[in-house]
């Protein structure tokens, strides 16, 4: 079993940025970050997966992934935020390779979720 803490999130203005932080109690093959807003399935937003990055293409060029194995955590800078990229993120983790970095299959571990809001 692996326990997620998540930290960051909260309010900004469009153009502003704001970092998310999650901590693992063990490494894992790959880490990222998902996102959901009321009624829709969960987006993948951005994850490393065997040391590789991956994002989805609305967040190209305004968000980056980064990880630390030693310390088991992945942070999310996110920059240029728009009203659209207001969600409930969640960190999450997995143990498998998959050929779909950013689908939620190869995810087993799952934080409770950040709230990211973006006013314009």
């Amino acid at each position: 079993q692996v326990q997620l803490v998540e930290s960051g999130g909260g309010s900004v203005q469009a153009g502003g940025s704001l970092r998310l932080s999650c901590a693992a109690s063990r490494y894992t093959y790959s880490m990222g970050w998902f996102r959901q807003v009321p009624g829709k399935g969960r987006e993948g937003v951005a994850v490393i997966y065997g040391g590789r990055p991956a994002y989805a293409d609305s967040v190209k060029g305004r968000f980056t992934i980064s990880r630390d194995n030693a310390a088991n955590t992945a942070t999310l800078q996110m920059d240029s935020l728009k009203p659209e990229d207001t969600a409930m993120y969640y960190c999450a983790a997995g143990d498998y390779y998959s050929t779909l970095p950013l689908s939620e299959t190869p995810y087993n571990y799952w934080g409770q979720g950040t709230q990211v809001t973006v006013s314009s």
